[in-house]
Order: C-alpha cells, then structure tokens, then sequence
C-alpha cells in the first residue's frame, strides 16, 4: 500500500540527465513562486510569510504524495475571495481550522475514490465561479495599484467598490509608477525574455527604483504587516474546539470542493502536456495530506496550481523531484533573503496580482458559453454575478443546484411516449407512430413506444400521456421499452400505476427490457405482478400474443386494419364467448 501512495513508478529510470532536468525547472518555478505566494497571501487577508510557508510544506507534500508527476502545489488565486472572507469574520486562527477540515475532506474524497466526480461538475459552473474570482481579485488591487489611503478592505465586493470610490482622491502618485513599471515589466518579458520569469523581475525592477527614488513615499510590505522572518515556520497546532469545528464545517467544504477541482484541472492540463495519466484519488489525497499538515506550522489551503505547474513542464521537469526542489529554492530564499521582501512596495505586488486575475478569467470561454443562450449561459451568468456580489458558497451551491435543474428539464423532455403501430406498406412491417390516425388505430390493441430515460423528472408526464390516451380502455396494452435506458424508482412507481389500473379490465405486455430495467422491476417485484409470460424479447412476439388474445366478436367488421392480420379476423364468423 505505502509503495502505491508514495511515489509509485514516478522514478523508473531515473537518471543524472532527469535529476538535470528537474533542477533546472525546480529553480525557475521556485523563483516565480516566491512573489506569487506573498501576493496570494496578502490578498487573502493574512501576512506575506504565510504564503510562503503553504509553498515550501505544501508543495513538497503534494509533489511526493499527490497522483501528478509534475504538480505543483501552493496558495493560488481562486481560493482569495474564499480566504479573505474567511479571515475577515472568523479571524486568522479559524482559517487554520478550516484549512485543515478541507485537509480531513480531501482525504476522505480521495480515500472513497470520489475523484472521478469532480469531472460531473458543469463546465458553466467552473467558467462562472473562476471569472467571478477574477474580478473579485482585479478589483481588489485596484486600492494597493493606485495607492489609496484609508480604504479599509470589506468581505462584500460592493462595499469594496464604495470604499475605492469614496477614496480614490487620495491616489499615490508614486504608487502608481511603482505599479505601472511592474505591470509594464510583466508583460513585456515574456515577449522579449521568454525564460525569465516576468513576476520576480517586475517585482525586483519596481522595488528597486521605488527604494532608490522615493523610498518614503509608498507603502511596503514591512510598513503594513511588518518584517518578514528568516526563520524556519514554527509548529503549533490551532486551538480547535467542537463550536469551531461545527462553525468552520462549511467553508471547510467549500474549500475542499474548489481545491479538489483547481488540482484536478491543473494535473488534466498536465495530462495534456505531457501525454501522461494522473491518479485523480490519489492527486485528492495528497492534497488532503498537505492542507491538514500545512495549517500546523501556520500555512493557508493549497492546491495544484495551473499555471506553475506548466511553467514546470515547459522547463523540462520530467518526475516530483522538480516540485520538491521549487519548495527547497523558496526555503533558501526565505532564509537567505527574507529582510530585504519588507521593502516590497504593496503596489509592486498588486499588478501581479492583476494579470493573474486577467489569465484565470477566462474570458474567451466566458463569452463563447453566453453566446450560446442556453440553459448553461443561465448557470454560468448566475454563477458569476453570486460569485462577485454574495460569496463563492452560494455561488457553486445555486449553480450547481440550477445545472441539475435544467439538466432534469432537458433529459425529462427526451422521453417520448407516442401510440404506435405496424407500417404494412414498409417492408419490414417496422412499428412506428407516424402511421396512427383516427381511422387507423386498433381499438383492442394500444402499442406504445417509450423512447427516453424513465426518471423522476419524466415519470408524471409518461403516467399522464399514456392514461389519457388509453380512457377507452383497449384489451391489451403493449410498452415498448427497447430504448429506455433506464429506469429509476420514481418511473418505476408510475409504471406500476399504470399496470395496476390496466390490469382491472386487460393485460399489459412490456418488449424490449434493457437489463438496468429488467433489474429495477424485478428487485421492486413489478416484474413478477406483470408476469414473466407477458414480457418479451422481441415486439413481434408480443403482438404475435395479443393478437391470440383479442375478443374476436369486436374484430367482426372492424374497418381499421391496423395489423395485417386484420382483414381476415374482420370478415371471420361470430365467435361464441364460451369456447
């Protein structure tokens, strides 16, 4: 078991060429990791350290322990609204507690092989809730980017917005030429230094032009939450109580849903890449094993993060070991240079941030789902806007909650229950519905074809259309069911309603069974109240029984022909009942 959880097939081979490759990559996402992990911090609400804190032991545990060969782990944009509402009502301790629930439920999604459902969450509601986090982030920079003073940070994103309004004449001018060259910075390099991460120099160039030129004049992160220690995070566990654990139980979950789908999504796009398979309930459980572990010396929730983890493939990371080198970089960086990150200025971090906000957003897709104008742009607008102006909670229940019903909607409308009848004049003598009309519908035999999912959703309407079309009571009343998929118990109970009330004056006859239906019947005993003798494989067979089974007297001068049989039971003599 412990050769299965722990790194199993991820060194075959390895040689001193991998362990190159993997250092080099391991560097250069460790240097892009260290500004990424304050401003994450920072955003959510709790020091720059912390932040770093979740890279170093969050990053090493999911690297050893997680289902992808070349995740990386750490704090990342989507979980800030999350956070920072968080910390702003139940306070920093609290945040510990529920990172380490969401740890305890991580664990339990992967140990219960739970990994594959991730993938049943609509894509509306993912693209809803990542566009509303963009926002929420972008907009949340916006006070640090243009240096506002007396803007105090609120958990509503409209209180945040009156907040920048009511102070926006007090823009820091500095400020926003610390930002500018930053944001300038990072998006440039790329372009013209493809293999320098743009984030560590945008942050190194402002710092150092800010501190040079006006080094009084804009707030560092050593003005706002003080200096950054070079010390090793201290161990300590959270006090926690039953009220907190009862209390922290939902944002819990809710952190351990996203970190579940972020991770998920990340390794799919690894998978991608690299043309490898992760383990999904593997991935879920070294996530868990990271987010209990890493509260305990004072770190915030942590998932796969996309973008680092690409940045990891790109630069040749061929197995963990680059994952657990990227954490060893950002300790030796904290050790070795932590003093100098107090003089950040705030507003070198924000345009980070900002253009983290811009590529997560994911607008194209956004745009290209609303255009559809269908029930997902519904779910995916509904999404977005509970996203940015209730919280994420609300935002994945109500999204999730209105998918499922739209979804029930449009497979309820997929079931079609139509009377049917032989075509004579095909070739086949094929049962189809186009061919009833008034004159031409057998008056003892009702055949109907069942096409669809019977389920809760289409049940009543599958009771009602076959009862009403059915009220001059025929003798016998033949299903067919050869394209119903499935059955559940609530479409199980309107057939056993309809066989209960046919079977006071005629007989129902079922073809065609699926095997998952076949099941159903027979495990609610609907199968044996039918009766073995009046199911049938094939539809032939079953009008071949009803036919034996008609009152001749009715057929005499019958002008309806619906079967070919017909014309000869029509001009047949009278029939005594007795015989």
């Amino acid at each position: 078991m412990r050769q299965k959880f722990f790194l199993s097939g991820n060194f075959k081979g390895y040689n001193l060429a991998a362990f190159q490759k993997d250092l080099l990559a391991g560097v250069v996402v460790g240097v892009i990791a260290i500004p990424l992990g304050m401003a994450f911090a920072i955003a959510s609400g709790v020091k720059p350290e912390y932040g770093i804190y979740t890279t170093i032991i969050a990053g090493v545990i999911i690297s050893l322990f997680g289902g992808s060969k070349f995740q990386i782990g750490g704090p990342t944009g989507a979980f800030i609204p999350i956070l920072f509402g968080i910390v702003m009502v139940y306070g920093y301790e609290n945040l510990l507690i529920a990172g380490f629930l969401a740890g305890i439920f991580l664990l339990l999604m992967g140990f219960f092989k739970l990994g594959t459902l991730i993938k049943f969450i609509p894509r509306s509601v993912t693209i809803g809730f990542t566009s509303g986090i963009a926002i929420i982030i972008f907009v949340g920079q916006i006070a640090n980017f243009l240096g506002l003073a007396g803007v105090e940070k609120k958990e509503s994103f409209f209180e945040n917005i009156i907040e920048i309004a009511r102070n926006i004449d007090t823009i820091n001018i500095y400020s926003v030429i610390t930002a500018g060259i930053c944001l300038v910075t990072v998006l440039l390099t790329p372009k013209l230094f493809p293999k320098i991460p743009g984030p560590l120099i945008g942050l190194v160039l402002s710092t150092v032009i800010a501190a040079i030129f006006f080094a009084e004049h804009v707030p560092t992160i050593g003005s706002t939450f003080g200096a950054i220690p070079n010390t090793l995070p201290q161990f300590g566990i959270p006090n926690i109580t039953l009220d907190n654990v009862i209390q922290m139980i939902r944002p819990a979950l809710v952190i351990a849903i996203l970190g579940g789908i972020e991770s998920l999504l990340s390794a799919v796009v690894a998978d991608g890449m690299t043309n490898t398979k992760h383990n999904s309930n593997k991935e879920l459980m070294g996530q868990g094993l990271a987010n209990m572990i890493t509260p305990l010396f004072g770190g915030i929730p942590a998932t796969g993060a996309i973008a680092r983890t690409a940045t990891n493939i790109k630069n040749g990371a061929v197995s963990p070991l680059s994952g657990v080198i990227h954490s060893l970089v950002v300790l030796l960086i904290l050790l070795l240079f932590a003093p100098y990150a107090s003089s950040i200025p705030l507003a070198s971090m924000a345009p980070i941030l900002m253009v983290v906000a811009w590529n997560m957003s994911e607008r194209h897709v956004f745009m290209y789902v609303l255009k559809t104008r269908t029930g997902d742009s519904l779910v995916l607008i509904v999404t977005f806007l509970l996203t940015i102006f209730v919280d994420l909670t609300a935002a994945v229940e109500f999204g999730l909650i209105l998918a499922i019903i739209l979804f029930t909607k449009r497979m309820s409308e997929n079931l079609v229950t139509a009377k049917a009848l032989p075509n004579l004049e095909s070739k086949n003598k094929k049962v189809e519905t186009g061919v009833v009309n008034e004159g031409h519908d057998c008056p003892q035999i009702a055949i109907f074809n069942v096409e669809g999912p019977l389920f809760f959703g289409a049940a009543m309407t599958f009771e009602h259309t076959i009862m009403s079309a059915i009220n001059y009571k025929p003798k016998v009343l033949l299903l067919r069911m050869g394209k119903v998929p499935f059955i559940d118990i609530t479409g199980e109970a309107s057939l056993a309603s309809i066989v209960r009330d046919f079977n006071k004056h005629g007989v129902v006859l079922l073809s065609g069974l699926s095997d998952q239906t076949k099941v159903m019947l027979q495990k609610t005993g609907l199968y044996e109240t039918i009766g073995q003798e009046n199911i049938f494989e094939h539809t032939g067979e079953a009008i071949n029984y009803a036919l034996e089974h008609l009152d001749r007297n009715k057929c005499l001068g019958c002008k309806h022909f619906a079967f070919k049989e017909c014309t000869k039971l029509s001009q047949s003599t009278t029939i005594d009942p007795k015989e």
